[in-house]
């Protein structure tokens, strides 16, 4: 990419600010489908809708890199699975009894993952500054998920939507290595609609065999108005607002707005869904994010470096 103009800068450091709020809508849907659309049939509308796009901008290259794809189909069904079914449909499942602000708190942790996943998997050199950041990061996980009662652990009542969206967590840390593990020749662009790809084969049949339970989905307006949101919103608009501000200013300034992800969550569940933070999410997020921060910003041009991994790599 040519060098960027003064003028792209300016924009770019203008739009990151907002790629958190386009994150947090997948959130609000998230939330607001319950009775509406069931999880599998709103992740399959998300990721198709994608798809089609993605394959409509990027169709000649992969028609042109059609033996390659022969050769790792596999790779992109896997992929698929770990990022689209399970960071999709979990974080939809999880939706259904935990909290937009618990969604954002537990999955910010992601980048942590994938920092220690750099070092235990790919060789990565890992720092104990790196090492005292995964111990605060998850300690703020665990706040969260036990709502601060740490004193009465045995009392606690486990919400399973918290487990739903620890796995969504740990799946798109998978997704984000497994990406750098299994090297393409493909374009981002291409990549991701093969991956789309994979992830819409994988879930067209949870999405049928959940259409045989009553009560989950019903097909209407609002349905359709919660795919169309959840696939233009977080999953097309945010991925290309960051795309381009990486390129433009760079990973790691474009994280630093990341890091508000949770409190735009807060702000925007608060005055959409009256889902009012508790003391227990403050305390969560400032134990989470001082611990993302020194997980991937205190390692993270060695990490980029040495893996082609940034740490701050983010899906939602």
């Amino acid at each position: 990419m040519p060098e960027a103009t003064p003028r792209q800068v300016r924009l770019a450091l203008l739009v990151i600010w907002f790629i958190p709020v386009l994150w947090t809508a997948n959130y609000v849907v998230a939330r607001m489908a319950p009775g509406v659309i069931g999880p599998y049939a709103l992740a399959l509308g998300r990721w198709l809708l994608a798809a089609v796009v993605l394959f409509a901008l990027s169709g000649g290259e992969l028609w042109q890199k059609r033996s390659e794809l022969a050769r790792t189909w596999w790779q992109y069904l896997v992929l698929g699975f770990l990022g689209m079914l399970v960071c999709g449909a979990w974080v939809y499942l999880g939706a259904r009894s935990t909290g937009a602000v618990n969604i954002a708190l537990i999955y910010s942790a992601s980048p942590v993952l994938i920092g220690l996943g750099a070092a235990l998997w790919l060789g990565e050199r890992f720092s104990k500054l790196q090492a005292t950041g995964v111990v605060v990061a998850m300690a703020g996980v665990l706040h969260v998920v036990l709502k601060g009662q740490w004193s009465a652990l045995g009392s606690v009542q486990f919400v399973p939507g918290d487990a739903w969206i620890v796995g969504a967590t740990f799946a798109w840390a998978a997704y984000a290595l497994l990406q750098k593990k299994w090297p393409s020749t493909l374009s981002a662009t291409a990549r991701l609609a093969a991956c789309c790809a994979g992830g819409v084969i994988l879930l067209a049949p949870c999405a049928m065999w959940e259409s045989t339970v009553p009560g989950l989905t019903q097909w209407g307006t609002r349905a359709w108005t919660l795919i169309a949101v959840a696939g233009v919103i977080p999953g097309l608009g945010a991925y290309w607002i960051y795309g381009w501000a990486q390129k433009v200013i760079g990973a790691s300034r474009v994280a630093v707005a990341l890091y508000l992800g949770p409190l735009y969550t807060a702000f925007v569940a608060w005055a959409l869904l009256g889902e009012a933070p508790g003391l227990h999410h403050a305390v969560g997020a400032a134990l989470i994010l001082p611990g993302v921060f020194l997980v991937s910003g205190a390692g993270f041009r060695k990490t980029e470096a040495a893996t082609g991994i940034s740490p701050h790599t983010v899906s939602k």
